[in-house]
């Protein structure tokens, strides 16, 4: 059987959850994961750095958009006092961010394609683009982001730098007109562009 694509509404997959434990910028999180999700097994080595790589200020208002099980925007809603929104097209996804993310009153998690139940705008907004759904898909991701940032928010990245990050960051530095290296791990590398 042909591996089901975890950018899509609803698996059809079994569901298999595994629960794990890690500490991430010094927070200790247990993690459910589950199959039919992005990085199923294991926190994406691309999320971990992301998510230790992150500049997030006391009050910035957060979008971990295409959030899978919800490890960034945890981590993130730790970093600031403000609101942190997790959105997701995969509802199984949206369903284990839910889970991971209870008890933690700054997060809300909202199933979606995109931007579409994004309302308003952010201080920051955290990306590690679904590269298997296309380049176009990751593209409008970058293109979008610039109208739901405020004046000097950021759009943070991560990719694989051979593997489509060069292309990837090029078009951010397109949209914005500036473009940054935050961290380089294990060939990943979290890019920032700023809103100006």
């Amino acid at each position: 059987m042909k591996q089901e694509h975890y950018f899509s509404k609803k698996p059809v997959s079994w569901l298999k959850v595994k629960e794990i434990s890690e500490t991430i910028r010094g927070f200790p999180v247990t993690l459910k994961l589950g199959s039919g999700t992005f990085s199923a097994k294991k926190i994406d080595p691309g999320s971990r750095l992301l998510a230790a790589a992150m500049q997030i200020k006391k009050n910035d208002s957060i979008l971990d958009l295409g959030c899978g099980t919800g490890i960034v925007g945890i981590i993130a809603a730790k970093l600031t006092k403000s609101d942190v929104l997790l959105t997701d097209i995969n509802k199984r996804a949206c369903m284990l961010a839910k889970e991971n993310s209870k008890g933690i009153s700054n997060i809300s998690v909202v199933c979606g394609n995109m931007y579409e139940k994004a309302q308003g705008k952010f201080d920051v907004i955290l990306l590690n683009p679904p590269q298997t759904a296309g380049k176009d898909v990751c593209f409008q991701m970058i293109e979008e982001a610039k109208e739901h940032l405020n004046p000097n928010g950021s759009l943070q990245l991560v990719a694989r730098h051979t593997k489509g990050g060069k292309t990837l960051s090029r078009h951010m530095k397109e949209v914005f007109g500036n473009l940054d290296v935050l961290a380089k791990k294990g060939g990943y590398r979290v890019y920032i562009s700023v809103n100006n």
